[in-house]
């Protein structure tokens, strides 16, 4: 039988020094490492705050981070964004903060450009399933409603 290694406060504070370092992470992230590090409350308490005080772990950042890239990225619109960092238990104000960082000019450039792409790819004779087919991808990557039918009426007809 293997015994789970247990860790001191300093070495699991040095552990997750290193995790934040190397990629932006959410609250409930490193509270789940914590906690699979076999680490109690009380001691996960005081490595939260020691990240939170030496900003290895700031929440408005990580919002920021997530959107920037998923957005650039894998193109998820903003329902999208918001529904996964809302899973992460990120605030509604760090939420509105990091989607307010996307221009809508360029917000509805890789949309249009997205849409014109996806409309070619599209092997579908019916113009309804073919309309269909479109409007699901667009609500799956979390696009707004108006957009996606909009675009889909001006390029499906």
């Amino acid at each position: 039988m293997m015994l789970k290694k247990t860790y001191t406060v300093q070495e699991a504070i040095s552990k997750l020094e290193y995790y934040c370092a190397y990629q932006e992470r959410c609250h409930q992230e490193v509270r789940q490492k914590l906690q699979a590090m076999a680490m109690i409350p009380e001691a996960i308490d005081v490595v939260m705050v020691h990240l939170i005080d030496h900003n290895y772990l700031n929440e408005a950042r990580f919002a920021k981070a997530f959107v920037r890239g998923k957005f650039n990225i894998k193109h998820w619109g903003r329902n999208r964004l918001t529904l996964e960092l809302k899973k992460r238990a990120i605030s509604k104000v760090n939420i509105n903060e990091a989607l307010a960082e996307i221009e809508e000019t360029q917000y509805i450039e890789v949309f249009n450009g997205l849409a014109e792409k996806k409309v070619n790819t599209i092997r579908e004779i019916n113009v309804f399933k073919k309309r269909k087919k479109f409007i699901d991808y667009f609500l799956y990557r979390g696009w707004e409603s108006h957009l996606i039918y909009e675009k889909a009426y001006e390029l499906i007809k």
